[in-house]
């Protein structure tokens, strides 16, 4: 079951390793339609590992559900599930091949938490920042091709050529198109 508020996106699933691939196209998806395309591998890398963990430790069943929360200047992304057994975050040794997931958490996140729910289960969260709304548009950040800068034929297709207008309007962003077939 998934449901779109323009805010809130829930997914419920069984943390099964398909299912989790899944998950993360959703996640990239959502945060796309969100317009926050540079929050994506963050929160697929944190959503991947807390779908992991349930998958490895929820007992007595691997049912869980995923929540994504755009906040005013966070994405907050939570997942609850029915083991009530609270997650330890463990300093895994350098030839251990598991249990460094909460770490990668904590580390790529700016804060993390795990609480209970009543007897029968928890929720384990991560925030991120969200971009500022005084940082540049992601198209604004894309090469520019003006005429003091000749083009590289191999790279016209994503920069952009700027046009004045007289008067006070802002120049207008054109997308340039390749003289390059294909």
């Amino acid at each position: 079951m998934i449901s779109h508020p323009s805010r809130h996106c829930t997914v419920e699933l069984q943390a099964l390793p398909s299912r989790i691939g899944q998950v993360r196209r959703i996640v990239s998806a959502q945060l796309r339609y969100w317009h926050m395309d540079s929050l994506i591998d963050r929160a697929s890398l944190g959503v991947t590992e807390l779908l992991s963990n349930v998958h490895r430790h929820a007992q007595p069943d691997k049912t869980c559900t995923v929540e994504m929360e755009l906040l005013l200047d966070r994405l907050k992304v939570s997942v609850s599930d029915h083991d009530p057994c609270l997650p330890v975050l463990e300093d895994a040794g350098p030839l251990a091949t598991c249990g460094r997931g909460l770490a990668m958490v904590a580390a790529m996140s700016e804060s993390w938490g795990a609480v209970p729910v009543g007897e029968s289960g928890k929720v384990v969260w991560f925030m991120l920042p969200t971009p500022t709304a005084d940082a540049p548009a992601a198209w604004d950040r894309c090469p520019r091709l003006t005429a003091a800068e000749p083009a590289d034929h191999r790279f016209a297709e994503v920069a952009f050529a700027e046009h004045t207008t007289t008067g006070t309007h802002r120049p207008e962003r054109t997308p340039v198109r390749s003289a390059v077939p294909g």
